[in-house]
């Protein structure tokens, strides 16, 4: 990543001389929700934009960055409406986000509506985004929801025992997208889930639901993140509840791990999975965790980037090295940048990351757990790792497609079962 960087300052600094590229300009559009629950998620991915960019001076092919934050509150509508300002009003080239599971569905239908544009995902983690009749244009380097959650089941069910659970998850597509690559991965270890329970994105009262929860179970699934999280974790404790916790993929996040109150109490020791681990001593992740810890005050960032910060950072850093291949040129509709996305194998700070046929990326999860650090904050604890995750999971598409799309009812425990 260090190589790569370095040879792209120094090409944008002999370009930039030329006047031929002296005028010219990237706009990007950066799409994230600053609104919300993820809000402070969304912070740390305009932070990893512009860390990102701060590595190449800003200059990409000999031409200049400009960038325009479009806010959104994760709600469809008004991530449409933001998009169709950055692309109608502020004339930005091509958008990276965005940041939510519902929002990236939206984001691949208006994506068809502007074939000569290019979406590069931000974070957001929705199965369909990519999997149901995708955009052309659409780009995602991050993995999906049920990759994130895929090898956290079978952890559990061999390594801590717990066969018998119960799940709280978020009411919208990545919480279900979240919760089905668990659930796979769960149930075919011979878990079972006793009950399932589903709560509107940015709820702040779960007393009802954690007072519903079942006694007889050895753990509790908690799909929920950001300040639902928080709100979910401390009425949790207040109510001296005791059993085990998994987390889902946003549930030990940083935006969660720093949060103050009886939270931290009841997230240590908790396993989950996604697509970094706190502690994983490859030498590309180092050095990004260093470039950003160095990068911001530190009363101005988290302790180390958080999900959303790092798959903003992946979806720039994409960008850049797509653009930098093809000299900058977006002209006849994008097809060059598309080409060059499509057939990238980028060097992130995770591994080399490849889209399949959908645009969507494969790579490594990393199972975790939450411990105690050295400085005594939170932190996450790699205790395994499964490459190479699909957006199948490992099935035959035909088998993946036959267990239908994620919602409240799928998967079913006992189909996976053979039951």
């Amino acid at each position: 990543m260090k190589r790569f960087l370095t040879a792209s300052v120094a090409i944008g600094a002999i370009l930039a001389g030329s006047p031929a590229f002296a005028q010219e300009t990237i706009k990007i559009g950066i799409l994230v929700a600053l609104e919300g629950a993820f809000a402070d998620g969304g912070k740390d991915g305009v932070r990893n934009v512009e860390l990102a960019l701060r590595q190449v001076n800003n200059m990409i092919a000999g031409k200049k960055v400009e960038t325009v934050v479009a806010p959104t509150d994760t709600t469809p509508d008004t991530t449409i409406r933001q998009a169709r300002k950055l692309i109608e009003q502020d004339k930005v080239d091509f958008i990276v986000g965005p940041l939510s599971g519902s929002e990236g569905i939206a984001m691949r239908d208006y994506a068809k509506t502007i074939p000569d544009k290019t979406v590069i995902n931000g974070i957001s983690g929705a199965l369909e985004t990519t999997w149901v009749d995708p955009a052309p244009n659409f780009f995602r380097f991050n993995l999906d929801g049920s990759q994130w959650g895929y090898g956290l089941g079978s952890y559990v069910v061999k390594e801590k025992g717990w066969k018998k659970i119960a799940t709280v998850a978020a009411d919208y597509s990545f919480g279900y997208t979240n919760f089905l690559g668990f659930a796979v991965d769960f149930c075919k270890s011979g878990g079972d889930i006793a009950e399932r329970f589903w709560v509107p994105l940015g709820s702040s009262d779960f007393g009802g639901v954690i007072a519903a929860l079942p006694d007889d179970v050895d753990a509790i699934y908690l799909g929920v993140g950001g300040t639902d999280a928080i709100n979910f974790l401390n009425q949790y404790e207040q109510a001296g509840a005791e059993t085990n916790l998994i987390g889902g993929t946003i549930m030990a996040d940083q935006t969660v791990l720093t949060s103050k109150g009886r939270a931290k109490e009841a997230l240590a020791g908790t396993p989950t999975s996604g697509p970094f681990a706190n502690d994983n001593p490859d030498p590309a992740w180092q050095s990004y965790v260093k470039l950003y810890q160095d990068g911001f005050p530190e009363n101005e960032r988290f302790p180390s980037p958080s999900l959303f910060g790092l798959g903003y950072y992946t979806a720039t850093l994409a960008a850049i090295t797509a653009l930098e291949q093809i000299g900058g040129d977006l002209s006849d509709g994008q097809k060059k940048f598309h080409e060059a996305l499509s057939n990238l194998e980028l060097d992130s700070p995770t591994g080399k990351i490849k889209l399949n046929e959908n645009r969507q990326a494969s790579g490594t999860v990393f199972v975790t757990e939450v411990v105690e650090g050295a400085d005594g904050n939170l932190t996450s604890k790699m205790v395994a790792k499964v490459d190479n995750v699909t957006q199948t999971l490992g099935m035959t598409p035909d088998e993946f497609r036959a267990m239908g799309l994620p919602s409240r009812e799928t998967p079913d425990c006992a189909k996976l079962r053979g039951g």
